[in-house]
């Protein structure tokens, strides 16, 4: 483990709580009239880490017609999501965990 895997996990938190901000966001206004959902694509840095890319697809409904929100993909977004959290988290322990060790080798 290094800094650019701290750096790694970092970003990978922000994309991901990126990510479930934007499913949250499709849920809440799952009965909106017109509403188009926000799409979500995960982009690798150069640097290493990555990005969540959010973007609305789609035509602009009439203001009668419901959302084309789809809330059983929504839902299993979401539990994709909160696991690339999860993981992303535990890899910002590991190596916050290695460097402190490392630190305390050299003093």
């Amino acid at each position: 483990m290094s800094v650019s895997a701290l750096n790694s996990g970092l970003s990978g938190l922000k994309a991901y709580s990126t990510a479930l901000d934007s499913s949250g966001h499709n849920v809440a206004n799952a009965s909106t009239a017109g509403f188009i959902p926000q799409q979500v694509s995960f982009q690798e840095q150069p640097a290493g880490g990555v990005i969540a890319n959010i973007s609305k697809e789609g035509s602009s409904l009439a203001s009668q017609e419901l959302s084309s929100t789809d809330l059983a993909n929504e839902i299993v977004q979401s539990i994709q999501f909160k696991a690339g959290f999860d993981l992303s988290a535990k890899i910002v322990k590991t190596a916050d965990e290695v460097l402190g060790t490392l630190i305390d080798i050299k003093a």
